[in-house]
């Protein structure tokens, strides 16, 4: 009788879980070897340089992506692509990295003599150092899995998913040894949403003071308006006689005193403003300055210097051109 959708689907879960718990609990000497390896290759001007096959090398294409994202040069050669010109990808401070579950793949051990005598150093993660590949290899980094979730035991899927996981777990521990930041990873991803959040500052997407709203604590509220009206903003921020924050006035604040105070629009800014209200610095990267209109539910945000001088002016209507949000 067949099992449950649902169940049998739970089942494939629960085996790639154990295979990962399994490949987790095999980390050892060898894989800090290689993350030394790596870090001496990156060091020297090199970069890594991962082959496969099949599934595997599907895989080696998603590893060299992410760690090439996050600051350690890394390709994909094709094994067969390698007999015929593609060894030219390999340079002589480079690693190279062949993946292999059963170790025993000929289409990938035929071009691995080759590669060895351009003088690189060869590295592979497969299941066994007693494998083809482990006897060829200079470092292996074992990946032992109990059992692939497919019911023949034959169709990579727990192999697969270990070695992806394997992969990002070198790729974080290489983000880590490097000291890679966010900025950093918005200098690599120059063109996203990504990108310009960790590169681009509080100052590079603030209304500077020209364009915003900003007035004394004596202006009145009706000047204050029509301040904001010009503005095309909505609010209002209030500096004291040295350009420091000292409060502000939104649109919605002047509802709300309207509907009790008809006369507000000849009161001071003294007497309505909020004083002390939330502000970022100019450094602040944009990442931080969504975090905080988020975290504090609030459509405005004045941007000051270190000393407490107002730059300007973020309005969140503005991040959409932005293409921040």
């Amino acid at each position: 009788m067949k099992k449950a959708i649902l169940e049998r689907a739970r089942e494939v879960f629960d085996v790639e879980i154990e295979g990962l718990v399994a490949v987790r609990d095999n980390l050892g000497e060898s894989f800090e070897q290689l993350v030394h390896r790596c870090m001496d290759v990156i060091n020297a001007g090199g970069k890594l340089v991962f082959t496969g096959v099949g599934k595997s090398g599907y895989i080696g294409k998603k590893i060299a992506a992410t760690l090439s994202s996050v600051g350690s040069p890394s390709v994909f050669m094709h094994p067969v692509e390698a007999r015929h010109g593609d060894l030219g990808i390999i340079q002589k401070h480079d690693l190279l990295i062949a993946l292999s579950y059963s170790g025993e793949t000929e289409e990938l051990l035929v071009v691995l003599t080759p590669a060895k005598r351009l003088g690189v150093e060869l590295v592979s993660i497969t299941s066994s150092t007693g494998s083809t590949l482990g006897k060829m290899s200079d470092l292996v980094v074992e990946m032992p899995v109990p059992r692939e979730a497919c019911p023949f035991n034959l169709a990579p899927t727990t192999t697969t998913t270990a070695l992806l996981a394997l992969g990002d777990a070198l790729a974080m521990v290489l983000l880590d040894e490097q000291g890679f930041t966010k900025s950093d990873y918005g200098r690599l991803h120059p063109g996203g949403a990504i990108g310009r959040m960790v590169t681009m500052r509080a100052s590079d997407i603030m209304r500077d003071a020209e364009h915003s709203a900003i007035v004394d604590p004596g202006t009145k509220v009706r000047d204050a308006l029509f301040r904001m009206s010009h503005a095309r903003c909505g609010s209002a921020i209030i500096v004291d006689g040295e350009g420091k924050l000292v409060g502000i006035f939104t649109d919605g604040d002047f509802r709300r005193w309207a509907e009790k105070d008809l006369s507000v629009l000849e009161r001071e800014m003294r007497e309505v403003m909020t004083p002390g209200p939330v502000s970022i610095r100019q450094d602040a990267l944009a990442v931080e300055v969504l975090k905080v209109l988020e975290k504090r539910h609030i459509d405005d945000i004045v941007v000051v210097d270190d000393s407490g001088h107002v730059c300007g002016f973020i309005d969140v209507q503005d991040l959409p051109g932005l293409k921040l949000m």
